[in-house]
């Protein structure tokens, strides 16, 4: 991705090389919409040739433009004939060319621009396989029209051309004469095709000027709604307006119901609603963004599961994993419309309404979502632990489920020290602290809104219960740390992962172990210097370029942070924080979604995860979170209680206009 030119706007996207160009087979590239590639295929040429790039990026997100020449430029042979295209995207593409002679002399040449549409789905673009459907292509006297059909599910690609031309099925031909000084153009529109319904691409000529966002803030109200950043460091000051952009960017509404906008998970392979994802980086955003968090309660509330079924591991209460429209999608060979087969999102919804009401004051959202909340916490309490051992352990019924269904949710992140796969069902150490943090916030909900004290006190007794369980069985005293499941057997899966901060972020941990979980995650083996490895350095799965068994990400070493900061551990609470700041600087203030463990260095850059997405929700709002944990920002009862606690390259680190219950603070 780190030569890619990326152009989204929420779900839809566009990728391709720095040169505008896409080629065929080119993996993760091309026109996106609603989970599926319209565009497979746009190159442009030249007199036959490919063009030489001068300049190209992002103009804003949904934006670019890129400079070019001809192909035969070189040393001492100055080119006289430019070339510039300018993309936007919303819900179809608008692009715009324009060839200048800036010469004294005519000039001639031939521009051809190749395109194709393969209706990949997004699943097989990521696995490629035959396509079952039949594809046709219709030429028109402007246009070309691509249509897909396979089992009554359709979708279709319109291009077309602003300038007359040589149309066939598969180019667009164009002989441009100009005179001396003078420029061509051509405007080229590229609209989507769903069930028969077209969706426009929303811009015109010189959209520069003329931005229409889809959503309900633009680029510009949302940078006035957001908190202002004062601070001498520079990368910090970069970084936070690049997490704003990239939050601003991955905003899409799931539906028309919903209030405002949430975050896709990321780009390329994410672009769609993520339960987990969504509700972690809408925590991380609050006291930045509290828009992302209404808009994600409400979502996934009304995609909340109510009956059993096996396909989709859905279950009454539980909270999407993922949802996807595609083709695959749409005619049930994958389960995504929605899947369930998370563990950890049905917690994680309580905590952030909880978490929302404290930033906000809005009660009546709570209200509104009260059934909600309470067949969730049914789910904690019930179908989420089916042997009633206390513990919520997880396995797929699906043939085509997850495996593992936390955070780390590839095939092989639930590891004994020795390398071996735990069996499931598995117990997660992570999801009991969310469960643990989910009864305690439901409890104060209880209480303050809906007059149900009988259910608070059950809650904490409960919770209470779950805490010092807990502590006894998922303790290693061998290893002298919190293991990371239990599985199938009840035998401790004693690998020493980072998944054990997570328990300080929810506070289940009793005081005398916090102290060692603290000591534990900092040791060399653990942290890297960019952040805290997924898995020990010293354990036998560890692999430092393994997705989830060694890597380092930002918003895990983000909510460990947090977790340091509720025990009181300050300053080892800063340095994770810096940590996850620093690296920004060498991926163009954009982090991405996962580093490789590889140790820290003297004058050594970060090292990227091969195939980590960029950008990523919950990696652009790690630096928040980041920033949250060194200002020590808590909602408190009776008002907004600041504790910085900064190093010294950050001590004049001030937000002007923070969000708290319908007021704006400055702080420190």
């Amino acid at each position: 991705m780190a030569e890619a030119l990326v152009v989204l706007d929420g779900s839809t996207f566009f990728v391709s090389s720095r040169s505008g160009d896409v080629e065929p087979g080119a993996d993760a590239s091309g026109y996106f919409f609603a989970d599926m590639r319209h565009l497979s295929t746009w190159q442009l040429l030249a007199d036959g040739e490919p063009l030489k790039v001068l300049s190209s990026g992002t103009v804003d997100y949904y934006s670019a433009s890129i400079h070019a020449t001809l192909a035969r430029a070189r040393v001492g042979k100055n080119p006289t004939v430019t070339v510039r295209r300018d993309r936007f995207v919303s819900d179809g593409v608008h692009e715009d060319l324009i060839v200048t002679n800036n010469s004294s002399q005519p000039a001639r040449l031939e521009l051809e621009l190749r395109f194709g549409a393969d209706f990949a789905d997004l699943f097989e673009v990521k696995n490629p396989r035959p396509k079952r459907g039949t594809t046709s292509a219709e030429v028109g006297a402007d246009r070309v029209t691509f249509s897909y059909r396979r089992d009554g599910f359709g979708r279709g690609t319109i291009v077309a051309f602003g300038a007359a031309g040589e149309l066939s099925a598969d180019r667009a031909r164009f002989d441009i004469e100009l005179a001396p000084r003078d420029s061509w153009r051509c405007c080229i529109e590229v609209s989507t095709v769903v069930d028969g319904k077209v969706f426009g691409p929303g811009h015109g000529c010189a959209a520069f000027d003329r931005p229409r966002p889809k959503m309900p803030l633009s680029l510009d109200e949302w940078f006035d709604d957001a908190p202002r950043l004062r601070t001498g460091h520079d990368t910090l000051t970069h970084t936070y307006r690049q997490s704003l952009i990239d939050l601003a960017a991955l905003r899409f509404r799931p539906s028309e119901s919903v209030s405002w906008s949430l975050p896709a998970a990321g780009l390329p392979w994410f672009m769609a609603l993520f339960g987990r994802d969504s509700l972690i980086t809408s925590h991380q955003a609050l006291p930045f963004q509290p828009h992302l968090a209404l808009t994600t309660l409400e979502a996934l509330a009304e995609m909340q599961a109510t009956e059993f079924e096996d396909f989709r591991d859905a279950e009454p209460g539980k909270v999407l994993h993922e949802l996807r429209c595609g083709e695959l999608a749409r005619l049930g060979e994958v389960p995504h419309t929605p899947y369930y087969g998370t563990h950890d999102a049905t917690p994680l919804f309580l905590v952030l309404l909880d978490e929302y009401e404290r930033w906000t004051g809005d009660l009546e959202l709570v209200r509104r979502l009260e059934p909600a909340a309470r067949a969730a916490l049914r789910w904690v309490r019930q179908y989420g632990d089916p042997d009633s051992d206390g513990y919520l352990e997880f396995r797929t019924r699906s043939p085509a489920g997850l495996i593992n269904q936390g955070w780390k949710d590839s095939w092989n992140s639930s590891l004994f020290a020795d390398g071996r796969i735990a069996e499931p069902p598995i117990a997660l150490c992570e999801v009991q602290g969310y469960a643990y943090d989910a009864r305690m916030r439901t409890a104060r909900l209880a209480r303050l809104a809906w007059g149900d004290p009988a259910l608070a006190a059950r809650l904490e007794t409960e919770a209470a219960e779950l805490r010092r369980r807990f502590n006894v069985d998922f303790w290693s005293a061998r290893r002298g740390h919190f293991v990371h499941a239990l599985d199938g057997e009840k035998r401790q899966v004693d690998a020493l992962t980072s998944n054990i901060g997570h328990l300080l972020w929810s506070g289940i941990v009793d005081g005398e172990r916090a102290a060692a979980t603290v000591d534990r995650l900092m040791d060399p083996d653990m942290f890297s210097g960019w952040g805290v490895r997924t898995m020990s350095a010293d354990d036998g799965g560890y692999n430092p370029i393994e997705y989830h068994n060694g890597t380092v990400w930002p918003h895990d070493t983000g909510i460990i942070a947090e977790g340091f900061r509720r025990y009181g551990f300050r300053e080892q609470a800063s340095v994770l924080a810096l940590a996850i700041i620093e690296p920004a600087e060498f991926f163009a203030y954009r982090l991405p979604e996962v580093f490789a463990g590889f140790a820290r260095e003297p004058r050594q850059s970060p090292v990227q995860y091969p195939t980590a997405s960029r950008p990523q929700a919950w990696s652009a709002g790690a630096p928040l979170l980041a920033m949250r944990t060194l200002l020590g920002l808590d909602p408190g009862e009776t008002g907004l209680q600041v504790s910085p606690h900064l190093p010294d390259s950050l001590e004049d680190l001030c937000v002007r206009g923070l969000q708290f219950r319908g007021e704006r603070r400055d702080v420190p």
